[in-house]
């Protein structure tokens, strides 16, 4: 790959993929909302050409660059709390969606990579797969099933390839400060103690943002079209070792609280990926342990907060 487009290139993951790529002197042209205040937070380089445009103006963008290797779509209004039930929102970002492969398609893009949920599985056992039935019970996780689907329709009707990844969790520097990794970061380093939570027995899949982004990467330079990527470390423990470690690296004395929340209506008490597809079409292999990621997280907060 020689040259990409990013939309959503200010958030966690994306911050992670524009500095990979242009690590591997790939040319990024990063799309982004008009006067965002995270654009400060892209690394200054000449690899990189920012077009300020919002969502619901895809449609209109005129962009001077053609031929592009891959559109990574990572962009999605109402991802947290209740907007992720409002279904006006989501509605909005499945025409958001279909408008970027209309887009891909204006500047010659090859590829179009979207990115889907874990929410579009719903509650499951086992290993998730492409295969795994699907059951969203949120209207953001049907809201990704469709736009997966009906970009897809699309993509293929435009001779664009295309490639989905249902994203399981993903942690590490410019997460938001609500998410458990965070909020028990900033709980046990500000405060010297632990929020509360549920009893944390979640079998969960966390995977490191840096190895997210080199997924991405490989996804754009080797997956194959149509195909539907699960995305995590492929490796699961209860939620309540990955709080234990995170407090293990703070202050070991800290006393956790777990088992003053209640789970929450629907609670998915397991995630996590299979990954064998993904490792036999890309080489995908993720590099970074909990461990060494959470290390790395918490020294970046404490260098983002001095």
């Amino acid at each position: 790959m020689k040259k990409v487009i990013i939309i959503g290139a200010t958030g966690m993951i994306g911050l992670a993929l524009t500095n990979y790529l242009i690590n591997k002197d790939i040319e990024v042209v990063v799309i982004a909302r008009k006067n965002s205040t995270r654009l400060k937070l892209l690394p200054k380089n000449d690899r990189i050409k920012i077009v300020e445009c919002d969502l619901d103006n895809l449609e209109n963008l005129q962009i001077k660059d053609n031929d592009f290797d891959a559109m990574y779509y990572l962009a999605w209004e109402g991802t947290r709390g209740e907007d992720r039930d409002n279904v006006d929102i989501q509605n909005r970002n499945i025409k958001y969606t279909i408008d970027a492969v209309k887009l891909a398609k204006k500047l010659n893009c090859k590829c179009f990579i979207g990115t889907g949920s874990q929410a579009e599985y719903g509650r499951v056992e086992g290993l998730i797969s492409s295969k795994t039935p699907v059951n969203p019970e949120t209207a953001y996780g049907n809201a990704k099933y469709c736009a997966g689907n009906l970009s897809r329709i699309l993509a293929n009707q435009l001779d664009i390839k295309h490639i989905w990844l249902r994203i399981l969790s993903i942690y590490g520097p410019n997460d938001a400060e609500n998410t458990m990794i965070m909020s028990s970061i900033k709980n046990m380093l500000e405060n010297n103690e632990s929020p509360e939570y549920t009893k944390a027995e979640q079998n969960w899949d966390y995977l490191y943002v840096d190895d997210m982004a080199k997924a991405l990467y490989l996804i754009g330079l080797k997956g194959k079209n149509n195909s539907i990527y699960p995305c995590g470390s492929g490796k699961q423990k209860p939620l309540y070792e990955y709080i234990e470690e995170i407090k293990k690296q703070i202050n070991d004395n800290i006393e956790l609280k777990l088992g003053f929340k209640e789970y929450s209506k629907n609670q998915v008490m397991n995630l996590c990926a299979d990954i064998n597809a993904l490792t036999q079409d890309t080489g995908f292999v993720p590099e970074i342990d909990f461990k060494e990621g959470i290390k790395r997280t918490i020294e970046w907060y404490k260098n983002y907060n001095k």
